[in-house]
């Protein structure tokens, strides 16, 4: 259904674009974000944190295996009453383990804030750089290039992906268009190799 109204967006764009001559552009987000630096880096602090609160919950796991493997070899000996103080003990540290899991990977949870701690203030500078670029080209409109949403065909002449990365402070050694490889970047003389993905519609 998205990708349906988006066609009827870009059909109603192209009619009004003919009529009254506006401009309008799509921005692939995720291939800027994958050139910048200080975007991989936080991608690595999220990794190492959650790979941190993984080992975590694995412990508390294998904890709780054990204990339950434990009552299971024994419970024949037990009381009754000893039998439910165990099954009371298992059932508290599965819910101190959901809780856990919670805290640190539920929706809102200490990773979700963390990620819009390290990416937003990134995203936010793109948004400034892309409004930027739109100005300068004068251009109308500029769509972000989503997971849903797909480009039936792109002409690379429209391409300014560059000009974005460029306002940012990353410097592009060769281009998509100059060459059949991917772009290399060198943020403070490393290389990366990304795919652009934007185009301008007149």
């Amino acid at each position: 259904m998205k990708k349906y109204l988006f066609l009827l967006v870009i059909s109603a764009f192209t009619l009004a674009e003919g009529a009254f001559g506006q401009r309008f552009a799509y921005v692939d987000t995720e291939y800027i974000l994958d050139m910048l630096p200080e975007y991989r880096s936080a991608q690595k602090q999220l990794d190492a944190i959650s790979l941190d609160w993984e080992k975590e919950i694995d412990k508390k796991q294998e904890e709780i295996d054990k204990i339950y493997r434990e009552f299971e070899a024994e419970k024949i000996l037990l009381t009754e009453e000893l039998k439910k103080k165990k099954e009371t003990e298992i059932k508290i540290k599965e819910q101190e383990l959901k809780d856990f899991r919670n805290l640190k990977f539920g929706y809102e949870g200490e990773l979700f804030k963390k990620r819009a701690e390290l990416i937003k203030p990134i995203q936010d500078k793109i948004f400034d750089a892309v409004q930027k670029i739109a100005k300068t080209s004068a251009l109308d409109f500029i769509f972000a290039k989503g997971g849903e949403v797909i480009m039936l065909y792109s002409n690379s002449k429209y391409d300014k992906s560059d000009e974005v990365l460029k306002e940012l402070g990353i410097t592009i050694s060769k281009t998509k268009n100059s060459s059949g490889t991917n772009p290399n970047s060198q943020p403070g003389g490393g290389n990366n190799s990304a795919n652009p993905k934007i185009e301008e519609k007149r």
